[in-house]
């Protein structure tokens, strides 16, 4: 028998998961609070931990942190109601042993607890997924967090999710994401771009082909839905896929079984599909070049990804993540200015996350200042930024993208109370060299454009570390008239 230790604030929880945890034959205590947990801990240490993230006195996963180094054998299962793939990546990055977003079942979250109690360990760095940590889905937008909820809510079922956006949205990412966190991690991810295949070879692609099956056939080959036994299958581009393949792949869809090209036995395998588009599948339908009945089957989950504009807010982030990621592969490391924020959040990004990746990998490689600025970017991107209004920037989205880096720097600053002088102090720089540049760094002019008295902006720049240098119709420190 297993000792079972359950912390969740909701009393109904509590009591349910107490209640079938016990009918599995588990010794269950229960507490309401990290406080609670902590004399629960000094008594003893059960077998398995089970804990929520949001609780009365704290934050359940800062805390798990602690007991993970602690008591580097106890398997803690992380419960959350806050369903965003944030929450999973970070159960897993503090040494939870499992991740089920709520509602959750029952019997899953038994099956996790006599795992955990037979495994007595924390969960590997295997089970999160290597491509996933190297490159993850960064955003922090409302359109990101709906992403975040879908993929939370399918990643412990094997339901069909098609992903719709544009390209360089990440599309490949979300699967991925589906597929490492899912309980098919340790089996294969395979992927195919149907778009990057010849039509008459689609189908041996996919079901494989026998030798001899066509001219060049030299022996048999396995298709996809075999290499991706077990695992999940990633058709990309679906919406270029030929007519005559649907039909096979739909049957494959209802039946589970296929034959190769060339073969006469039926050939069953356990894989999952995810499938994505950049075209619109249901206009597609509609002008007979998409069967409808495949369409409703593929798309049981719809997961729709916003193009980088429409998250702008999202910009920094990102940028400052790839040149993170660039320099860990031993490109030199680069930071990025805040004009160069404001340029970035100007421009529209038609190819959208995978076009703001490689830009930020040529800044990296191209760039002679350790710090990137205005100019440099729109060097790169050319004519495509002159033309953008300042004032028309999502400035709403700028101050969430400042915000997210301080928090991200400092996660204390959004609760020590010195968010305000930090948010002020970020725009005060740029600020002021943007008027102390455009009145050839003359303190009084550049003063008065800001409203403010000559005397402050010394101050000013003073406590900034901001060096001007001999002013203009200044000498021996005394001012011009």
């Amino acid at each position: 028998m297993s000792q079972v230790l359950v912390v969740d604030d909701d009393a109904a929880i509590r009591t349910v998961v107490a209640q079938a945890l016990r009918r599995a034959g588990h010794d269950v205590v229960v507490a309401d609070s990290l406080a609670q947990l902590e004399r629960a801990l000094a008594i003893g240490v059960p077998d398995v931990l089970i804990t929520d993230v949001i609780l009365p006195d704290g934050d359940g996963l800062e805390h798990v942190r602690s007991i993970t180094t602690r008591f580097p054998t106890l398997p803690v299962i992380i419960l959350s109601a806050q369903n965003t793939l944030t929450t999973a990546v970070r159960a897993a990055e503090a040494g939870a042993y499992e991740y089920l977003p709520k509602p959750f079942d029952l019997d899953v979250l038994a099956r996790a607890v006599t795992g955990a109690a037979a495994r007595g360990g924390i969960l590997t760095d295997d089970a999160i997924g290597a491509e996933d940590r190297e490159l993850p889905l960064i955003g922090r937008s409302a359109a990101m967090q709906d992403v975040y909820r879908v993929i939370a809510r399918v990643i412990s079922n094997d339901l069909t999710v098609l992903i719709s956006g544009e390209s360089g949205t990440g599309k490949e990412l979300v699967a991925r994401a589906i597929h490492d966190l899912g309980h098919r991690s340790a089996a294969p991810f395979v992927a195919l771009n149907m778009a990057a295949i010849p039509r008459e070879l689609i189908e041996a692609e996919l079901f494989g082909h026998e030798r001899g099956a066509f001219t060049g056939a030299g022996a048999r080959n396995a298709g996809r839905f075999e290499q991706a036994a077990g695992g999940t299958l990633f058709l990309d581009e679906i919406g270029d896929m030929p007519m005559d393949a649907q039909t096979r792949l739909l049957r494959v869809l209802q039946s589970g079984e296929f034959t190769t090209v060339g073969g006469a036995r039926q050939i069953r395998v356990d894989v999952r599909i995810l499938a994505a588009t950049n075209r619109n599948l249901a206009a597609q339908v509609a002008s007979g070049q998409f069967r409808e009945d495949l369409f409703y089957r593929l798309n049981v989950v719809p997961v729709t990804l916003p193009p980088l504009r429409e998250r702008r807010q999202d910009v920094a982030l990102l940028a400052r993540h790839f040149l993170d990621h660039a320099a860990n592969q031993g490109l030199p490391r680069r930071q990025l200015a805040s004009d160069a924020i404001v340029a970035l959040g100007a421009y529209d990004w038609p190819g959208n996350v995978r076009e703001l990746e490689n830009l930020m990998r040529r800044l990296a490689v191209l760039s002679r200042d350790e710090v990137i600025g205005a100019d440099a970017i729109q060097a790169m991107l050319g004519a495509r930024t002159r033309g953008a209004d300042p004032v028309n920037l999502d400035m709403e989205g700028a101050v969430r993208a400042l915000i997210a880096q301080i928090e991200r720097d400092d996660p204390a600053a959004l609760d020590d109370g010195s968010l305000y002088d930090r948010v002020i102090g970020e725009v005060e720089r740029p600020l002021i060299e943007l008027m102390l540049a455009r009145h050839g760094q003359n303190q009084l002019r550049a003063a008065r454009a800001m409203g403010i008295n000559r005397n402050t902006l010394r101050k000013r720049l003073d406590t900034l570390g901001i060096d001007v240098g001999v002013e203009p119709g200044r000498l021996d420190g005394v001012p011009p008239a």
